[in-house]
């Protein structure tokens, strides 16, 4: 089961208007399951994202961002689970260009105006009848405040669905934010597998949102990881509708991109919380650095060690195999003598080696907690860093193992 993570409550998932949401059962992979979502917005909204760095990325990813340079507007997003619609060449491109102009058609607008979002099985063709037969459907069923449905049917392993709502005053007015994202495996930054979508009914103008999601997503999506590996089709997409009568600028921004990173790490987190086969979340806080890279260069050698997060499923305080991933992180210049490790508030290294004080016992008691903390200081500036990852289980193993069947 997921580490301290509960699906949303669908009354909690506020509307924002100037979107409507609707979801289909198209059995692109298997029948009887949510797999196709239509994301409508009303004439004038914004839309910015970010996508995957993985140079074998998806058809949908390098669709959708011809789409969004070509600046028409948009006016839907079309969502699939089941295929990732990756590897599959010029075949998948004319796959998800079909798709686009199909829901144009019933749309009305160009299909330019429509991106396309793909997530499942890698290296395998499109069912785009599939995906052309279910669009009626979903959007017969389309409605401002069916963030709860649409939640679920994004979702490929994850075992809940992941979606959060904030409201904030600007100006003396609300601001609705609402976001859900999908992942559980295959999850590295830059970015990982997984999709996101976040709401909101300000208005912003396009350059403005593309720098408030890429700070959002650097200080959220780009800092998780379960297995190290980096997906092909990730997309993080930010909408502003305008409807609530409230204009972020420079001089308010600041407001607008706190609650947009907010809602963005409570989905990134929960993420890491439904790691395929997680049984432990851990919290790894980098202090006391030179900058940003050699930070994240030592919290992810840690993140990445299966032998750091088997340790952690068997609650083993076998930490040494913590200074070992540091040691080998790459920052050839580290004085091992000056840095401290810390598991939650135990002391466990210092001085280049374990610290008196450090018991065994302690360690071993905090390594009990679904919820850990890895700290380490490395006293070497001002810099500081937070990543988030889980450990490795038997589950992860076989839920990969059996992905495809």
């Amino acid at each position: 089961m997921p580490v301290n993570l509960s699906a949303p409550v669908a009354g909690s998932l506020l509307p924002v208007a100037g979107v409507s949401l609707g979801i289909a059962e198209a059995g692109i992979k298997r029948p009887n399951r949510k797999d196709l979502l239509v994301i409508k917005l009303d004439e004038g909204a914004t839309v910015a994202g970010v996508f995957t760095t993985n140079r074998f990325c998806a058809a949908p990813v390098t669709l959708a961002k011809q789409y969004l340079a070509a600046g028409k507007g948009i006016r839907a997003l079309l969502v699939n689970t089941g295929n990732a619609n990756a590897g599959t060449g010029e075949q998948g491109m004319d796959a998800a260009r079909t798709t686009c102009a199909e829901l144009a058609k019933l749309l009305g607008c160009a299909p330019e105006q429509v991106l396309p979002y793909s997530t499942g099985v890698i290296m395998e063709p499109l069912p785009v009848e599939k995906i052309v037969a279910g669009m009626p459907a979903a959007i017969g069923n389309l409605k401002s405040d069916n963030w709860f449905d649409a939640s679920q049917a994004i979702m490929t392993t994850d075992i809940v669905a992941k979606a959060v709502s904030r409201q904030i005053q600007i100006n003396g007015k609300t601001v609705t934010v609402t976001g859900m994202s999908k992942g559980s495996g295959m999850i590295h930054p830059n970015m990982a597998t997984m999709l996101g979508y976040i709401a909101t009914d300000a208005a912003v103008a396009q350059p403005l949102l593309q720098q408030i999601v890429s700070e959002a997503a650097n200080l959220s999506f780009n800092c998780i990881t379960v297995d190290g590996d980096t997906s092909t089709n990730d997309a993080l997409m930010l909408i502003a509708t305008g409807k609530s009568g409230v204009a972020v600028d420079a001089a308010n921004r600041a407001a607008m991109q706190a609650v947009v990173t907010e809602v963005a790490t409570i989905l990134a987190q929960a993420i890491v919380r439904d790691g395929e086969g997680a049984t432990k979340f851990i919290t790894i806080q980098m202090q006391g650095g030179k900058d940003e890279a050699e930070c994240k260069k030592i919290g992810y050698a840690i993140a990445h060690s299966p032998l750091i997060k088997t340790a952690f499923f068997a609650s083993d305080p076998n930490l040494g195999r913590i200074l070992a991933a540091i040691g080998y992180a790459g920052v050839m210049d580290l004085d091992v003598e000056k840095l401290q490790v810390y598991l939650d508030d135990v002391l466990v290294a210092e001085h280049g080696g374990r610290a008196k004080s450090y018991q065994e016992e302690d360690g071993a008691r905090v390594m009990q907690q679904s919820d850990i903390t890895i700290r380490v200081v490395l006293n070497r500036g001002a810099v500081n860093a937070t990543l988030w990852t889980c450990d490795f289980s038997y589950d992860y193993v076989k839920i990969n193992a059996s992905y495809r069947s």
